[in-house]
């Protein structure tokens, strides 16, 4: 069965986000001054053919692990449609 499974990357916490701090300067100067900070992360859609939302969930963590997030600098949550 195909699963559809959702991948969210962020940078980790102390890691500088110059990308969310160019979007943060951004919206404040077009007048948005309730803006605390922003943080600018990936999010990846994957269609992982599996017996199980389980296997489907493996199968996306080692993907992650092999190429998808720099684990230096990023982390991952993943949800699989249906678990």
């Amino acid at each position: 069965m195909l699963r559809h499974v959702h991948v969210f990357v962020q940078l980790k916490d102390g890691v500088l986000d110059i990308q969310g701090k160019a979007v943060a300067n951004s919206l404040v100067s077009l007048g948005h001054d309730s803006l605390g900070s922003v943080k600018v992360g990936k999010y990846i859609q994957l269609w992982i053919e599996a017996d199980s939302a389980a296997g489907a969930r493996k199968e996306a963590e080692k993907m992650c692990d092999d190429l998808l997030v720099n684990p230096i600098i990023e982390q991952y949550s993943i949800e699989v449609e249906g678990e």
